[in-house]
């Protein structure tokens, strides 16, 4: 797991060619006004996600995880927290499921940590960062968000 600002995205053009094509996208595409949907960067291989909703408290919360995937979440709009945990502290609670490329867990301890998110930031999540996206920081609020997916 990787959190920083949009500002420091150079930081990671090194981890991958993908990634770095990803975040470029990030930095010279203002998404603001870009409606819900999927807009391929490179096919398949990596695209983006482009959400909005109504961020939800912690008890609502689902732990997710990928195998194919990396995601990089990009907050355009508002704030919210996201839940981060390593996949050995975890056991299914839904089967994983191969055509979404989504597995739901349950936690075994108490090993997670929350991310708050603000406009601007990015989070870098492999498929060993089991997370729980959109929950409130305090109360549930309005966020725009961008999620990135780069094939592994």
């Amino acid at each position: 797991m990787i959190k920083n600002s949009l500002k420091y995205t150079k930081n990671y053009y090194s981890l991958s060619d993908k990634i770095k094509l990803a975040l470029e996208y990030l930095e010279q595409n203002d998404l603001k006004e870009r409606e819900n949907g999927r807009y391929d960067i490179l096919g398949d291989d990596v695209y983006i996600n482009v959400q909005d909703y109504t961020s939800k408290p912690e008890t609502q919360g689902k732990w997710e995880a990928h195998r194919k995937y990396i995601d990089i979440q990009f907050m355009i709009k508002g704030s919210e927290k996201i839940g981060v945990g390593e996949i050995d502290n975890y056991h299914t609670l839904e089967a994983y499921d191969e055509s979404k490329d989504l597995e739901f867990l349950e936690i075994t301890n108490d090993t997670y940590q929350f991310i708050n998110m603000n406009e601007n930031d990015f989070i870098i999540l492999y498929p060993q960062d089991v997370h729980m996206p959109q929950i409130a920081v305090s109360t549930p609020s309005y966020v725009k968000k961008a999620v990135v997916k780069i094939s592994i």
